[in-house]
């Protein structure tokens, strides 16, 4: 069984590379060059790169598209709430910043970080928007999914806008990022729909936007609706000179995610962090530090302008979508790469089927190492006196050699007296109720 097993292992391994399509090689979307898991930059004169904690990032120019360094590009990992650039980039050009929405009891049940909606209150979309980019919100990103057409068929469109943008690594499932099977995406994918959607102005503005006033529930009649401010989580736009947002994720499974772009002497670069265990906005800034100093020694490794090739689109609309709610008990669908995202499926399985082999296995041998262990007959449970020297050893024989008692001519109703001599019961043994 389990030279079957390491036998499938093998063949699993020989064949694994070719079902990661579009992974690495001459295919690689943005470059040759970033089909790399590892680091890639070229700068020999430049400064070293700044230690990262993500395991996956990129360092772009939003005008050139250049792509100046980068780590893993194309890994895929899950993205946490950075997935709402692709909602709001999506959802954006289907509604109007005027538009009333009436929040339902689905909204304002999203798992995780709320605005706080309240079920059957009005906003208007510009609210709505306020609170996906400023707090975050999953009932908010639930709400405009909603007021685009529904749930279901705003993830069939970000899916359909990250292809068409070459973001063929990404994955939507759910328009809030929550953690959700085969919700993924890449630190190049994210660069890619950063770049498309600071292109926006809307976009800037709610990236860009510190503080405001969101309205509460509902007032009574005759009485004025109250309101409560609500803040930006973006520190990068709170601590880093020239920064225009974008956007932070953290879930327990994705760790630290972050997108951010800043802008300095006319030049405007974004930096895109993955599955940080720091502060993923810090790591972000020490890339954008980077790149603004390194501006003429750093030659580009690859490219942001993409072209999306259906055949090799790994995410398209007929794919099966989950509410925001999505249960994440089971393994990703489709995972490529070497990031935090997950094996392939095919090896996801291969080790599962390998860990059974072996329990089973561990079993046997236990089973086996016990019964040989395991004591033929019983040993007294106390000590056995033994002779101190010849002459005790001689007297012992002496009287298990003497006579035998007389056969009594009746038989005694109760227990019979033997001679004392005879008697070899160990008399610790008998404290104890064993005898030898």
């Amino acid at each position: 069984m389990m030279k079957t097993a390491t036998s499938l292992l093998a063949l699993a391994l020989v064949l694994g590379p070719a079902g990661a399509a579009g992974a690495a090689g001459d295919d690689t979307v943005g470059g040759e060059r970033l089909g790399t898991t590892g680091t890639v930059v070229d700068a020999p004169d430049a400064d070293p790169l700044p230690k990262v904690s993500g395991d996956a990032w990129v360092l772009a120019d939003l005008g050139t598209g250049e792509v100046l360094a980068a780590k893993d590009p194309h890994g895929r990992y899950r993205p946490a709430s950075i997935m709402k650039v692709l909602t709001a980039l999506t959802v954006l050009p289907k509604v109007s910043p005027d538009d009333v929405y009436t929040a339902q009891w689905e909204d304002a049940n999203a798992e995780g970080s709320r605005v706080g909606l309240v079920p059957d209150a009005t906003y208007t979309v510009h609210n709505l928007f306020e609170a996906l980019f400023l707090v975050s919100g999953n009932d908010a990103a639930t709400a405009l999914a909603n007021a685009a057409g529904g749930v279901r068929s705003t993830v069939t469109a970000m899916n359909r806008t990250a292809r068409d943008l070459g973001a063929l690594d990404t994955t939507a499932r759910n328009p809030s990022g929550l953690d959700a099977p085969g919700q993924l995406t890449s630190a190049y994918d994210m660069a890619v729909i950063a770049r498309a959607a600071l292109a926006r102005e809307d976009v800037r503005a709610y990236a860009g936007t510190v503080k405001s006033q969101f309205p509460g529930k509902m007032p009574r009649s005759g009485k004025t609706r109250k309101t409560y401010e609500i803040y930006t989580q973006d520190r990068l736009l709170l601590n880093y000179p020239g920064a225009i947002g974008l956007k932070t994720g953290w879930t327990t499974k994705a760790r630290g995610t972050f997108v951010g772009a800043a802008t300095r002497n006319g030049r405007t670069l974004v930096a895109t962090v993955l599955h940080s265990e720091g502060d993923a906005w810090r790591d972000s800034a020490a890339l954008l530090t980077w790149g603004f100093r390194s501006a003429g020694d750093a030659r580009p490794v690859g490219t942001l302008d993409a072209v999306a090739d259906d055949s090799a689109a790994g995410s398209g609309d007929d794919q099966a979508v989950q509410g925001p709610q999505a249960d994440d008990s089971t393994e990703d669908s489709a995972t490529a790469g070497a990031g935090s995202g997950g094996l392939p499926w095919w090896l996801q399985a291969l080790v599962v089927v390998l860990g059974v082999v072996a329990v089973l296995r561990a079993r046997v041998l236990l089973r086996r190492r016990l019964r040989r262990g395991r004591p033929r007959s019983r040993v007294p449970a106390g000590p056995v006196p033994q002779p101190r020297d010849r002459a005790d050893l001689r007297r012992v024989t002496s009287a298990a050699a003497a006579a035998p008692a007389p056969t009594p001519t009746r038989t005694p109703r109760h227990d019979v007296r033997l001679d004392p001599r005879l008697d070899d019961t160990d008399p610790s043994s008998s404290a104890t109720g064993t005898t030898s």
